[in-house]
């Protein structure tokens, strides 16, 4: 049996170390950042000329399409980690997936579910200001500048918008119980649907 795990995620929600957590309980890969590394070492390539425009918003004013290829490296990359999602899920592989546009571009498999999580302003802030070592003010900024940039991704490749709950088979504010019981909670979820799928 297939499983897809999606986690889409606001900055600072915890919604990376939840993915993180139900790989190991699930005993799935995990796809964020390092699936450029993966595609890097397929390609030949050095991983960190792609990394810096890891679910980067194409820049539209300067980028254009000619017979059908794309001069964006921002729309390139993201393409290249799509196309490898999907051959990952067409090969029947089960795995968690961060990001990328994920209950999008892999909506037309089964065993896809789908979360994203959110959290509470100034328990964000508190998050992102104990792991980097901030202050609340520059916390926010940099909450804003990501989540925006993340935003602008997403609606890009997706006729869903980023964040709408409507989007997702789940929607959960992290602070309400914290990231251990938060991810408890999401394991008791998904352990639901995969009976249901059997």
């Amino acid at each position: 049996m297939q499983v897809i795990i999606s986690i889409g995620r606001e900055f600072g929600s915890g919604g990376h170390e939840i993915a993180e957590k139900l790989s190991k309980r699930f005993g799935l890969s995990m796809y964020d950042v390092n699936l450029l590394r993966e595609i890097a070492v397929e390609k030949n390539l050095d991983h960190t000329q792609l990394e810096k425009y890891d679910e980067v918003p194409k820049k539209r004013f300067i980028s254009r399409n000619v017979r059908g290829y794309s001069n964006s490296p921002e729309e390139n990359i993201a393409n290249i980690q799509f196309e490898y999602l999907q051959r990952k899920a067409k090969e029947g592989k089960s795995f968690v997936v961060v990001g990328r546009c994920s209950e999008a571009i892999l909506k037309e498999y089964k065993g896809l579910i789908t979360v994203f999580v959110l959290a509470d302003r100034d328990k964000k802030i508190e998050r992102v200001s104990a792991i980097r070592k901030i202050s609340a003010q520059e916390a926010e900024s940099v909450m804003h500048r990501h989540d925006k940039k993340r935003k602008e991704y997403h609606n890009y490749y997706c006729t869903g918008k980023w964040g709408d709950s409507r989007n997702y088979d789940i929607s959960i504010n992290s602070s309400k119980l914290g990231i251990d019981k938060t991810t408890d909670y999401l394991e008791s979820y998904i352990r639901e649907r995969m009976n249901n799928m059997q």
